[in-house]
């Protein structure tokens, strides 16, 4: 070639478009972000089902909790005959404290006074009865006549003594029969559930 064509030098045209290194780039850089996303998901995928994670852990394998009948204790009350009870009617009717006597009687207790309602009780007692007795009456004798009378006030006093008095109010009609008597005094006496820790 010649005139303004001519090539001369070591300047030779271009046949191609020049690269984009910028392109190139950024499309590196994309891709190593997106392989590091996958690999991240992957990552946690893996620990929520192999338990890397420990909240993860914790949501597929519930720590296994002691059985709370493990811990705990069985609550001790006194027997029956181990109950002296002085039976005081404060009722109208006459006769009701003997026939409460002979009952408790038949049921293991031990009877002490029998008698009518001292003035301060006499007719004063609206409900089905009043146990009344020392402080260490209420976690111990309390409970167990409590189970023939259901519905009795519990009431201490300052004895020393080991008595309790059943006062029979004026709603008085029976006692409970022995076997449901018996049943609730099987659950007084089961283990109460110690606090879970989990």
């Amino acid at each position: 070639m010649g005139g303004k064509y001519r090539i001369t030098g070591n300047t030779y045209p271009r046949m191609r478009r020049p690269r984009h290194r910028r392109k190139l780039v950024l499309s590196a850089a994309a891709a190593a972000v997106a392989l590091g996303l996958a690999g991240w998901g992957t990552l946690q995928i893996v620990d929520v089902f192999t338990g890397g994670d420990g909240r993860a852990n914790a949501a597929s394998h519930p720590r296994a909790c002691p059985s709370p009948k493990a811990s705990a204790q069985a609550k001790v009350l006194p027997k029956p005959a181990a109950i002296k009870v002085n039976i005081y009617n404060a009722t109208p009717r006459s006769g009701l404290a003997k026939a409460a006597a002979d009952e408790l009687k038949k049921r293991g207790f031990v009877i002490g006074k029998v008698d009518n309602a001292p003035a301060a009780y006499d007719k004063k007692v609206p409900g089905t009865g009043m146990l009344l007795g020392g402080p260490t009456a209420m976690n111990g004798s309390f409970p167990v006549l409590a189970t023939q009378l259901p519905g009795a006030t519990q009431k201490t006093d300052t004895r020393s003594t080991a008595d309790i008095d059943l006062i029979i109010g004026t709603k008085f009609t029976t006692f409970s029969t022995p076997a449901a008597a018996a049943t609730a005094l099987v659950a007084l006496t089961k283990p109460a559930p110690a606090p879970s820790s989990c």
